[in-house]
């Protein structure tokens, strides 16, 4: 493997996201100068004509896929239907662009929520497919996975070098702080925020607070992505992730202590935990000599500090 060109065209799919946004900027802080961004009002991802006239516009040598439609347990669990569509139409246009434009990498980025439900911790790739995913964002999932397989029946049937990369939950600047379909870390700072400034008694969360998690900083994954463009060559996805975990209930008195909320916190235990445990096994990347940098209480208070900034 060799390293990519710095005056490489490389587009960015999906780059307003939380994902998108930290791509561009480790792109451009390692010296890349033709780093190629999109707004929905300029390219619609959904329409697949208008992705084939961008890619014989502009013509990208690299892209890397990080748009998708994504939400918490909420969102998934309430717009399945949505999830599924959306997510497949995006990246199967993508994808048949970037074979018609002969584009010389591609990185698609999926997502934990592929593995089935109760898969051996901490969860390998080779357990894809081998069991039930979790309900709540089933849906989500298997349009990732047929991105994966996507992927991997180009470079079966083309012979390109595309690969795709599974990270595990993320979180960092650019982040969704929608209560109503955000990601569980967000929506923790706000409600912690929202609480200290009302003065408010507690907090109420969703569930028992039993389950475990890994998070890894936005930043770290694009640091890692460019790194799997220039070092990672297979078939097979391959896990992005800290290899270390904590439960919800430590997550939460974590955020509770960055925030400076002094309540209570109130569980409620009717509402779903989702999946027990999500731990990734990280072996193979540490294998290409990458590693997570920004501890995870040091990424929180970024993250809050980047909150209080856009209120």
């Amino acid at each position: 493997m060799t390293a990519l060109n710095r005056d490489d065209r490389v587009y960015v799919a999906g780059s307003t996201g939380l994902v998108g946004s930290a791509l561009v900027r480790q792109l451009q802080t390692t010296g890349f100068t033709n780093v190629l961004t999109t707004k929905r009002s300029e390219l619609d991802l959904l329409n697949r004509e208008q992705v084939f006239a961008w890619f014989k516009q502009h013509k990208p040598q690299v892209v890397i896929d990080s748009a998708a439609k994504v939400g918490g347990i909420h969102a998934n669990n309430t717009y399945p239907a949505e999830f599924i569509s959306q997510n497949l139409q995006i990246q199967v246009n993508l994808m048949d662009a970037a074979v018609e434009h002969q584009i010389s990498k591609f990185l698609f980025l999926g997502s934990s929520c592929i593995y089935p439900k109760f898969a051996p911790q901490p969860i390998n790739e080779d357990s894809l497919l081998t069991g039930h995913l979790e309900p709540t964002n089933a849906a989500y999932a298997v349009a990732k996975i047929a991105g994966i397989t996507h992927i991997q029946s180009i470079r079966q049937q083309y012979g390109l070098p595309y690969i795709s990369a599974m990270p595990t939950n993320l979180y960092g600047p650019g982040d969704n702080f929608d209560l109503n379909n955000s990601h569980v870390l967000p929506a923790m700072i706000r409600k912690f925020h929202e609480a200290k400034v009302s003065g408010a008694a507690f907090v109420g969360l969703w569930g028992s607070g039993s389950p475990l998690r890994e998070f890894l900083h936005v930043d770290d994954l694009a640091a890692a992505c460019l790194h799997l463009l220039e070092n990672y060559d297979d078939p097979r996805p391959i896990n992005v992730g800290t290899g270390t975990d904590l439960s919800i209930k430590e997550l939460a008195e974590m955020v509770r202590s960055v925030v400076g909320f002094e309540g209570d916190i109130m569980w409620d235990s009717s509402k779903p935990d989702g999946t027990p445990r999500k731990l990734l096994d990280t072996s193979r990347i540490t294998a290409l000599g990458w590693s997570p940098r920004i501890e995870l209480r040091d990424g929180i208070a970024a993250t809050y500090e980047w909150y209080l900034n856009t209120l």
